[in-house]
């Protein structure tokens, strides 16, 4: 007991030390740290019916047709050079397939809910651009209101230049500079026990992707955001009717999180354990694979294919139109390591037994357990896993994907691993009276 309460007080000292040298993003969403009930009907929402790109490597126009004019905030952020476009919340109606294509000085762009009442449209650009203008127009001869952002070529200097201050990456405040202006915290997060009577383990379920990041997509209209979420409610229904946890969604609906905040969010509530769902694609240059992965942390991946996968998720906030330069970056610290080195050993355990109970009732990859630095899993303290349900790219795993008994079969054994793996970790923590 005395080895375990020397752990914890270091590593709550070494997790303030840590907090205190951190940069923090003021802008990014916490939506859905929040599990209150969802928004108000879509019909309530305005209508985005069709949109459009318009020009050349010089100058490109947006134009998005809408059935009622919208307040909007336009602005840029550097590596990779994006413009993000806030809304109120919309109903995207439009037609399949817009964004994927660019033209001009946009290679893409794709849109969608990143909280409640507000939704966003983010521009990957070919090179520096600027906002030229950016405006509203009232419906006039036959015309529907319209929102309309036209860019402009510029380098590299003058597009830094337009930046705002905190978006500059070359004038990034320096980390101590954050000690004298600490970004308030959000109104739910000093209150970290959710409720002190409940004693249960907390499970955080993490379904992936979400709002306008899609994730993989099969070469139909099936989409990994909603095939993950789905899962996960699922898993949440499972785990919650044996009455043994406390569930805590970082997503139930189809909205943006941040990497950083689902982490913030499996933290803030001291979770037993964090599961991340996705489902994976392989480009077809790579040729086929099929069956589920169990991937956690490691500082150098497991192969090549874990390697790329975590390149993959940890550009979700670059999706997403996060300010990646006020990103927080890893601290080196030997006390953060050695919690960091027992959680990693924790959420192996979990991995092994996850594998354990799936492969009886699902098809797994030929190498199951993997590992990479997957940005989602870094928690010091919660032992975390991100597991690829199957490859969307593949027709059989496809079917199942989409198999509600499938669904079924694989939600009641991961349910089994994590009652086994809590188990027993309780066990073990629970002082001999």
């Amino acid at each position: 007991m005395a080895s375990r309460t020397n752990h914890r007080f270091l590593l709550g000292w070494a997790l303030l030390c840590a907090a205190a040298l951190l940069c923090s993003d003021a802008t990014i969403l916490r939506a859905a740290e929040s599990q209150a009930a969802g928004p108000a009907a879509a019909s309530n929402f305005p209508i985005a019916s069709d949109a459009r790109l318009a020009g050349d490597a010089k100058q490109t126009r947006f134009v998005l047709d809408l059935d009622k004019t919208i307040q909007f905030h336009a602005f840029a952020l550097a590596d990779p050079y994006r413009v993000v476009v806030d809304i109120p919340q919309v109903s995207f109606q439009l037609p399949a397939g817009t964004g994927a294509a660019g033209r001009g000085l946009v290679k893409a762009f794709r849109y969608g809910l990143v909280m409640p009442g507000g939704s966003r449209i983010v521009f990957d650009l070919t090179g520096p651009a600027k906002i030229a203008n950016a405006s509203v127009l009232e419906a006039a001869n036959g015309q529907p209101p319209r929102l309309v952002i036209e860019l402009e070529e510029v380098d590299r200097t003058s597009f830094v230049q337009s930046l705002s201050p905190e978006s500059r990456p070359e004038l990034k405040p320096a980390i101590a500079e954050t000690r004298t202006a600490p970004v308030p915290a959000p109104a739910a997060e000093p209150a970290k026990p959710a409720a002190p009577t409940d004693l249960r383990p907390v499970v955080v379920i993490d379904p992936g992707h979400g709002g306008l990041d899609n994730g993989t997509q099969s070469g139909g209209e099936i989409v990994e955001k909603n095939l993950v979420l789905g899962f996960g409610l699922a898993l949440r229904d499972r785990l919650e009717k044996s009455g043994k946890y406390r569930v805590v969604m970082t997503r139930d609906d189809d909205t943006f999180i941040p990497l950083n905040d689902r982490v913030k969010i499996a933290r803030n509530q001291s979770a037993a354990l964090f599961v991340s769902i996705h489902a994976d694609a392989l480009p077809r240059r790579e040729g086929d694979a099929q069956g589920a992965t169990i991937y956690t942390l490691s500082d150098k991946a497991s192969d090549a294919e874990a390697e790329r996968l975590a390149e993959a998720e940890n550009k979700a906030d670059a999706i997403g139109g996060v300010n990646l330069t006020e990103e927080p970056t890893d601290v080196a610290d030997i006390l953060i390591d050695l919690a960091q080195r027992e959680t990693r050993t924790f959420s192996n355990r979990f991995a092994r037994l996850l594998m354990g109970e799936m492969k009886n009732t699902v098809r797994m990859h030929k190498h199951p357990l993997k590992s990479a630095g997957f940005r989602v899993l870094k928690a010091p303290d919660v032992p975390s896993v991100l597991i690829e349900l199957g490859y969307v790219s593949n027709k059989g795993d496809l079917e199942h994907l989409v198999s509600e008994s499938w669904r079924s079969r694989t939600v009641g054994s991961m349910a089994q691993a994590v009652d086994a793996f809590l188990a027993k970790r309780l066990a073990t923590a629970t002082p001999a009276h």
